[in-house]
Protein backbone atom coordinates (compact mmCIF):
# COMPACT_ATOMS: atom_id res chain seq x y z
CA UNK A 1 0.00 0.00 0.00
CA UNK A 2 0.77 3.61 -0.93
CA UNK A 3 -0.36 7.08 -0.87
CA UNK A 4 -1.30 8.39 -4.24
CA UNK A 5 -0.73 12.21 -4.56
CA UNK A 6 -3.02 13.24 -7.05
CA UNK A 7 -6.85 12.99 -7.88
CA UNK A 8 -6.38 12.12 -11.47
CA UNK A 9 -8.54 9.25 -12.29
CA UNK A 10 -5.78 8.61 -15.04
CA UNK A 11 -2.73 7.95 -13.11
CA UNK A 12 -5.09 6.10 -10.32
CA UNK A 13 -5.85 3.75 -13.58
CA UNK A 14 -2.31 3.25 -14.86
CA UNK A 15 -1.16 2.71 -11.18
CA UNK A 16 -4.19 -0.35 -10.86
CA UNK A 17 -2.83 -1.55 -14.43
CA UNK A 18 0.85 -2.65 -12.62
CA UNK A 19 -0.80 -3.88 -9.81
CA UNK A 20 -0.31 -1.18 -7.03
CA UNK A 21 -2.73 -0.99 -4.14
CA UNK A 22 -2.63 2.65 -3.11
CA UNK A 23 -4.72 5.60 -1.46
CA UNK A 24 -5.46 8.84 -2.64
CA UNK A 25 -4.61 12.09 -0.90
CA UNK A 26 -5.99 15.50 -2.26
CA UNK A 27 -3.70 18.52 -1.84
CA UNK A 28 -3.33 21.54 -3.90
CA UNK A 29 0.10 23.24 -5.04
CA UNK A 30 1.19 26.62 -6.39
CA UNK A 31 1.38 25.50 -10.29
CA UNK A 32 3.10 28.66 -11.58
CA UNK A 33 6.29 28.17 -13.41
CA UNK A 34 9.55 29.84 -11.99
CA UNK A 35 10.44 33.05 -14.24
CA UNK A 36 12.83 31.47 -17.36
CA UNK A 37 12.30 27.76 -15.18
CA UNK A 38 13.02 25.38 -18.25
CA UNK A 39 10.60 22.90 -18.63
CA UNK A 40 11.94 20.04 -17.23
CA UNK A 41 12.86 21.82 -14.50
CA UNK A 42 9.52 22.82 -13.86
CA UNK A 43 7.92 19.42 -13.74
CA UNK A 44 10.42 17.54 -11.64
CA UNK A 45 10.23 20.89 -9.20
CA UNK A 46 5.73 20.43 -9.51
CA UNK A 47 6.39 16.54 -8.67
CA UNK A 48 8.76 16.81 -5.69
CA UNK A 49 6.58 20.01 -4.24
CA UNK A 50 3.23 17.51 -4.80
CA UNK A 51 5.13 14.53 -2.74
CA UNK A 52 6.74 16.93 -0.19
CA UNK A 53 3.04 18.38 0.86
CA UNK A 54 1.42 15.15 0.34
CA UNK A 55 4.13 13.85 3.00
CA UNK A 56 3.51 17.16 5.04
CA UNK A 57 -0.29 16.25 4.58
CA UNK A 58 0.65 12.43 6.30
CA UNK A 59 2.32 13.48 9.00
CA UNK A 60 0.25 16.38 9.60
CA UNK A 61 -3.14 14.26 9.74
CA UNK A 62 -1.37 11.64 11.82
CA UNK A 63 -2.23 9.10 8.95
CA UNK A 64 0.22 5.62 8.77
CA UNK A 65 3.35 6.40 7.22
CA UNK A 66 3.49 4.42 4.02
CA UNK A 67 5.69 5.45 1.08
CA UNK A 68 4.10 8.43 -1.16
CA UNK A 69 4.05 8.67 -4.74
CA UNK A 70 3.13 12.49 -6.72
CA UNK A 71 3.66 12.86 -10.69
CA UNK A 72 3.28 16.63 -12.72
CA UNK A 73 2.62 15.98 -16.56
CA UNK A 74 3.13 19.28 -18.67
CA UNK A 75 3.16 19.63 -22.70
CA UNK A 76 6.45 21.74 -24.50
CA UNK A 77 6.07 22.32 -27.75
CA UNK A 78 9.39 24.88 -28.57
CA UNK A 79 10.81 25.13 -25.14
CA UNK A 80 7.69 26.41 -24.04
CA UNK A 81 4.78 24.85 -21.10
CA UNK A 82 1.24 24.48 -22.19
CA UNK A 83 -0.64 24.09 -19.19
CA UNK A 84 -4.03 23.36 -18.98
CA UNK A 85 -6.00 25.95 -21.30
CA UNK A 86 -7.87 29.14 -19.34
CA UNK A 87 -10.66 28.83 -22.05
CA UNK A 88 -11.42 27.91 -25.28
CA UNK A 89 -9.66 30.31 -27.17
CA UNK A 90 -7.04 29.47 -25.27
CA UNK A 91 -7.38 25.77 -26.18
CA UNK A 92 -8.33 26.90 -29.93
CA UNK A 93 -4.58 28.42 -29.81
CA UNK A 94 -2.97 25.36 -27.95
CA UNK A 95 -4.17 23.17 -30.65
CA UNK A 96 -3.45 25.28 -33.60
CA UNK A 97 0.13 25.06 -32.26
CA UNK A 98 1.02 21.84 -32.44
CA UNK A 99 -1.33 20.93 -35.60
CA UNK A 100 1.37 19.20 -37.59
CA UNK A 101 3.57 19.42 -35.53
CA UNK A 102 6.02 17.56 -32.83
CA UNK A 103 6.39 18.55 -29.31
CA UNK A 104 6.85 16.54 -26.14
CA UNK A 105 5.14 15.72 -23.26
CA UNK A 106 7.18 15.71 -19.81
CA UNK A 107 5.90 13.59 -17.18
CA UNK A 108 8.06 13.51 -13.57
CA UNK A 109 7.56 11.35 -10.62
CA UNK A 110 8.95 11.44 -7.37
CA UNK A 111 8.52 8.98 -4.14
CA UNK A 112 9.40 9.35 -1.10
CA UNK A 113 9.35 7.86 2.47
CA UNK A 114 10.31 10.57 4.23
CA UNK A 115 14.26 9.17 4.63
CA UNK A 116 14.46 8.73 0.71
CA UNK A 117 13.19 10.96 -1.88
CA UNK A 118 14.27 10.14 -5.50
CA UNK A 119 12.77 11.31 -8.88
CA UNK A 120 12.48 10.51 -12.52
CA UNK A 121 11.70 12.26 -15.51
CA UNK A 122 10.12 10.72 -18.40
CA UNK A 123 9.84 12.43 -22.41
CA UNK A 124 7.92 11.32 -24.74
CA UNK A 125 8.09 13.20 -28.94
CA UNK A 126 4.10 13.39 -29.81
CA UNK A 127 3.57 14.34 -33.65
CA UNK A 128 0.40 15.76 -34.40
CA UNK A 129 -1.55 15.27 -37.89
CA UNK A 130 -2.70 18.94 -39.31
CA UNK A 131 -5.49 19.71 -37.68
CA UNK A 132 -8.71 21.48 -39.72
CA UNK A 133 -10.28 24.31 -38.40
CA UNK A 134 -13.24 22.01 -38.37
CA UNK A 135 -11.99 18.96 -36.13
CA UNK A 136 -10.29 21.96 -33.78
CA UNK A 137 -13.85 23.44 -32.86
CA UNK A 138 -15.85 19.69 -32.80
CA UNK A 139 -12.69 18.87 -30.82
CA UNK A 140 -13.37 21.72 -28.15
CA UNK A 141 -16.92 21.34 -28.12
CA UNK A 142 -16.32 17.67 -26.87
CA UNK A 143 -15.02 19.55 -23.62
CA UNK A 144 -12.42 17.05 -23.39
CA UNK A 145 -9.41 20.00 -23.52
CA UNK A 146 -10.59 22.00 -20.67
CA UNK A 147 -8.33 20.13 -18.19
CA UNK A 148 -5.82 18.75 -19.78
CA UNK A 149 -1.96 19.99 -20.34
CA UNK A 150 -1.95 21.11 -24.00
CA UNK A 151 -5.76 21.08 -24.66
CA UNK A 152 -5.78 17.44 -25.60
CA UNK A 153 -6.09 13.74 -23.81
CA UNK A 154 -4.18 11.05 -25.98
CA UNK A 155 -6.47 8.66 -23.96
CA UNK A 156 -9.40 10.04 -25.36
CA UNK A 157 -10.99 11.86 -28.21
CA UNK A 158 -7.84 13.34 -28.66
CA UNK A 159 -6.00 9.80 -29.72
CA UNK A 160 -7.46 11.20 -33.47
CA UNK A 161 -5.04 14.16 -33.21
CA UNK A 162 -2.12 12.15 -32.92
CA UNK A 163 0.26 10.58 -36.10
CA UNK A 164 2.74 9.03 -33.75
CA UNK A 165 4.31 9.14 -30.61
CA UNK A 166 8.28 7.91 -30.08
CA UNK A 167 8.59 7.21 -25.80
CA UNK A 168 6.40 6.31 -23.51
CA UNK A 169 2.42 6.64 -23.86
CA UNK A 170 1.50 5.95 -20.52
CA UNK A 171 3.80 8.87 -19.92
CA UNK A 172 1.93 10.37 -21.96
CA UNK A 173 -1.20 9.63 -20.34
CA UNK A 174 0.16 11.00 -17.13
CA UNK A 175 2.31 8.21 -15.73
CA UNK A 176 5.34 6.51 -17.29
CA UNK A 177 5.29 3.04 -16.03
CA UNK A 178 8.23 1.84 -16.53
CA UNK A 179 9.67 4.27 -14.61
CA UNK A 180 7.33 4.13 -11.91
CA UNK A 181 7.44 0.47 -11.41
CA UNK A 182 11.49 0.98 -11.39
CA UNK A 183 10.97 3.81 -8.04
CA UNK A 184 9.17 1.48 -6.57
CA UNK A 185 11.38 -1.92 -6.77
CA UNK A 186 13.93 0.79 -5.68
CA UNK A 187 11.93 1.19 -2.32
CA UNK A 188 11.01 -2.39 -2.14
CA UNK A 189 7.46 -1.89 -2.79
CA UNK A 190 5.33 -4.55 -4.47
CA UNK A 191 4.18 -4.31 -7.50
CA UNK A 192 3.39 -6.72 -11.07
CA UNK A 193 6.77 -9.04 -10.86
CA UNK A 194 7.95 -9.12 -14.33
CA UNK A 195 7.72 -4.82 -14.24
CA UNK A 196 10.63 -5.60 -11.44
CA UNK A 197 12.84 -7.89 -13.22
Amino acid sequence: MIYLASQSPRRAELLRQIGVTFEQLIGEIDETPGPGELPADYVLRMAREKAAAGWQKIVASGLTIRPLLASDTTVVYQDRILGKPENEHDARRMLALLSGNTHQVMTAVAITDGQQFRTELSVTDVVFKELSDQLIEDYIASGEPADKAGAYGIQGYGAVLVAGISGSYSGVVGLPLMETAQLLADFGLPCWQVARA
